[in-house]
């Protein structure tokens, strides 16, 4: 019986495996909800601010230079800093690997469009952006701790004064930051986006996957976007511009750091929880599995042991 003992100690360590991802499982659900419901409560908020910065960027385009960040980049820029978001832990499946491979790729398209020298260094949010050192090469100027649930907006603010007092010092020609934007608990998709220098933005390539948060007034899709970037619109600063943008672009670019990193722990948490409940029913199935191969061996045994009692009757009565 041998073989069954090693069964039942094989399911039993099973059986304690899926207690461990069951609970994991139902940890990340609770810290989902809530990365979600701050992530969802604050969406509106930075896609209007970054529509409002980007129709400023449009009012001063060929005129003078009121404010660093509007300054143009040049043909061929130099230098690029990537705020890469990242986890802490893993048994997340393919997320951190997923948006280090996004920003290689996306790198590596631009290295080849634009300058194969550029110089890339990185802001790491995560402990396990290091991946992007060892896979590929990427040196990482800077560690940012990262809290698995984000609540304060306080805790973008050294990553986003760094950056930014790198691009005031030109220490980096632009500014890119690297998440995973959360469309549904099935869904995230991990995203580059630029930050500095501020240009008049485009549609947003993935702004028909989640909700349209610029048609808050009830205009049409058409009339908000044009072919060639967002409405223009008329700014009244008071004093001037100077003042009134040296003090709203910082935190604007603050608020966009902010909201990659409610997205991607909502994408986080919302990977977690899928891949340990892909855990729980894979263990089910092999605890099934071990059931019937026990029942088999135990069947089998008994039927051996029924045999042998039964040769030895006969030869007793052979006797």
């Amino acid at each position: 019986m041998s073989g069954t003992k090693e069964i039942l100690r094989r399911k039993r360590g099973i059986e304690n495996t899926q207690k461990i991802t069951k609970a994991m499982e139902m940890v990340a659900a609770t810290k989902m909800k809530r990365a979600v419901d701050a992530v969802l409560k604050t969406r509106r908020y930075s896609e209007l601010g970054w529509m409002t910065v980007s129709n400023i960027a449009g009012t001063f385009d060929g005129k003078e230079i009121i404010h660093p960040f509007f300054s143009p980049m040049g043909e061929k820029p130099q230098k690029m800093d990537v705020i890469l978001i990242t986890t802490n832990r893993g048994l997340c499946g393919g997320f951190n690997f997923n948006v280090v491979n996004k920003m290689h790729q996306f790198i590596q398209q631009y290295k080849k469009e634009v300058d194969e020298g550029l110089s890339v260094e990185l802001n790491v949010m995560g402990k396990k952006g290091y991946i992007a050192n060892r896979y590929y090469g990427y040196e990482i100027k800077r560690e940012f701790p990262k809290e698995d649930i984000i609540t304060e907006f306080e805790d973008v603010m050294p990553v986003a004064w760094a950056v930014m007092d790198g691009f005031l010092r030109g220490e980096s020609d632009m500014v890119y930051i690297a998440y995973t934007d959360y469309v549904s608990s099935a869904r995230q998709f991990p995203r580059m986006k630029r930050l500095l220098p501020i240009i008049t933005l485009e549609k947003d390539e993935h702004l028909g996957e989640t909700e349209s948060y610029f048609n808050v007034n009830g205009d049409s899709e058409a009339d908000i976007v044009n072919g060639n970037g967002l409405k223009k619109a008329e700014y009244l600063f008071e004093p001037d511009p100077k003042a009134v943008l040296a003090d709203i672009l910082p935190r604007l670019i603050e608020t966009q750091i902010f909201q990659a990193l409610l997205e991607s722990n909502a994408s986080e948490h919302s990977v977690r929880m899928s891949t340990m409940h892909q855990a729980n029913e894979a263990a089910g199935e092999m605890i099934e599995e071990l059931d019937l191969t026990y029942n088999k061996a135990r069947q089998s045994g008994i039927t051996n042991e029924i045999s042998e009692i039964s040769a030895g009757v006969n030869a007793l009565a052979q006797e």
